[in-house]
């Protein structure tokens, strides 16, 4: 066992990644899975469109072939994907229903106290999948289907479960914008209240941590010291990341919040060249500390990373990609106001309270439904923005390269660039496929003014079948509803795989077949809850 344990380490160490191009080629395998998806559903009848094995075979299984069978050929999946999503295109839709101006009203300006967050399928789309394409990478990694240029690189380099890791983190940093985008007076809240209850809601996600050290340790199972460090695991970091944003919530009330992740990782990057670089690679483990230098040096490249997810999640979440900045500024406002009104009203009761109702505003309300296309502009000027970034982050050579182990400067420019464009594309794929009256900002041909869809009218139409809703497929739905239960399965069954078989001795045949019942086994149990949330995760 132990010799068999040491060839493990080794074959997953030491790895120097492959190209950013060619990552993007074999993540592009996602979005032309949702394409073909989305063609089939926009032509046939919604019945035939919601099976699991149609689900599995459209988008499950072609990430699959993209990490294993097609890894080092990713532009023939993909053109074996688009060419039967080209054809299907040819069919005519099923009637979309778009209304005429006669069932368009003006959009209403009253404000409201409750500010929902409508679903968009994108987003659920994009979460669902970035998570499937972990959990496969997992498993598949200790086959030799698997190529090694995706492995997670050793210190420097660009592979695909490099990015699959920063994605996770700035996928948490879109969810974790909810309560901001609902109340973002949120952000003016005493800080150990949030502390407290940010801290009891992640607990559950530090247990997690502790067991799998512990079982790690307890059944010498292979493992590779200098991604995180002796005892620490990335359920550690993601644990600790939405603790650390709340002391960062007074500076978000005044400064743009890319803005202070950009700052973060800056700060980062200087630490690390002014020595800190040097600690990490070198220095020997003889504490607690330095045995878990890397996950714990890394929590701030991580917390930048997580800043850019909750800034992008600002943007995604509303309905207006404007909205929670306007919020922002009425809270600048708002302080200002009251820091000037303070020494005048301390000695009446009375007009305090007039002014405390008078500063703090009701939310206004974004709009009723989605202006999906500009979202979309605007997070395609961030896109750009990330890659620009990060190309002159490289030509200045700032940092050496890209590095996980590091989380430097040009690891987090390039996940945020990466994850930007993803989301940009499965949110155009969205706009493509299901254009509505509720995807687009309409305006009246005679008065120019502003208009939005009578939901009444919408709503006889859908009971017809004249409208194809825009709404995530269901598998990925119910994946992305309980997606860390369904990440702890995926590494209880990678335990059980690894310590049943020698993986890295297995044929391609063999390891497509272990993998394909995996998938169907993870896909399976989310199928089975639907939308069922597993609420004590």
């Amino acid at each position: 066992m132990t010799d068999y344990k040491t060839s493990k380490e080794a074959f997953v160490s030491g790895m120097t990644g492959s190209t950013i191009g060619h990552i993007n080629m074999v993540s592009l395998a996602a979005l032309s899975s949702i394409a073909l998806h989305s063609a089939l559903r926009t032509r046939l009848p919604s019945n035939r469109t919601e099976h699991f094995a149609l689900e599995m075979a459209t988008l499950v299984l072609p990430l699959l072939f993209s990490i294993t069978l097609y890894a080092e050929t990713p532009c023939m999946l993909n053109i074996l994907l688009l060419l039967p999503t080209g054809l299907l295109t040819l069919i005519p839709r099923r009637e979309s229903g778009i209304p005429f101006p006669s069932t368009l009203r003006p959009q209403s300006k009253l404000a409201s106290s409750s500010v929902s967050i409508p679903r968009l399928p994108a987003l659920t789309t994009y979460r669902a999948h970035m998570l499937l394409i972990t959990i496969l990478a997992i498993l598949a990694v200790d086959f030799p289907v698997f190529p090694r240029m995706l492995a997670k690189c050793e210190t420097y380099g660009v592979s695909l479960m490099d990015v699959g890791v920063g994605s996770f983190v700035f996928s948490q940093g879109i969810v974790s914008a909810i309560p901001l985008v609902k109340s973002p007076a949120y952000l003016t809240q005493p800080m150990l209240p949030k502390v407290l209850s940010t801290t009891r809601k992640c607990t559950p996600i530090f247990v997690l941590g502790l067991v799998r050290t512990l079982s790690v340790k307890g059944v010498e199972y292979p493992e590779h010291q200098t991604e995180y460090g002796t005892h620490w695991n990335f359920f550690f970091t993601l644990a600790f990341i939405p603790i650390l944003e709340n002391f960062l919530h007074p500076l978000m009330i005044h400064l743009p919040i890319s803005l202070l992740g950009v700052a973060v990782a800056l700060l980062q990057q200087l630490v690390l060249s002014h020595g800190l670089m040097d600690y990490v690679l070198y220095a020997p483990r003889i504490g607690l500390f330095s045995h878990n230098k890397e996950g714990i040096i890394a929590l701030p490249g991580y917390l930048a990373i997580h800043l850019l997810g909750l800034s992008t999640g600002t943007l995604l979440l509303p309905s207006t990609p404007s909205y929670f900045r306007k919020r922002q500024q009425e809270l600048v406002a708002d302080n200002v106001q009251s820091s000037r009104h303070r020494p005048r009203v301390q000695d009446s009761d009375s007009e305090s309270d007039d002014d405390d109702t008078g500063s703090q505003r009701a939310p206004a309300a974004p709009a009723l439904r989605r202006e999906n296309d500009k979202t979309a502009i605007e997070l395609c000027g961030y896109a750009v923005l990330w890659w620009v970034l990060l190309g002159a982050s490289k030509l200045f050579d700032v940092g050496g390269g890209v590095s996980r182990r590091l989380v430097n400067l040009q690891y987090v420019f390039w996940i945020a660039a990466y994850n930007a464009s993803f989301i940009l594309g499965y949110l155009c794929l969205d706009l493509a496929f299901f254009a509505s009256p509720f995807s687009k900002s309409t305006y009246s041909l005679y008065s120019k003014l502003k208009v939005q869809p009578d939901l009444a009218m919408l709503k006889k139409d859908e009971r017809h079948g004249n409208v194809i809703e825009s709404s995530a497929p269901p598998l990925l739905d119910a994946i992305n509803q309980n997606g860390l239960a369904l990440f702890l399965l995926a590494n209880l069954m990678t335990g059980v795989v690894n310590l049943s078989m020698k993986t890295m001795y297995a044929e391609n045949s063999v390891a497509i077949v272990v993998l394909s019942v995996y998938a169907l086994g993870i896909c399976g149990a989310a199928w089975v809850f639907g939308n069922k949330r597993l609420w004590w995760f």
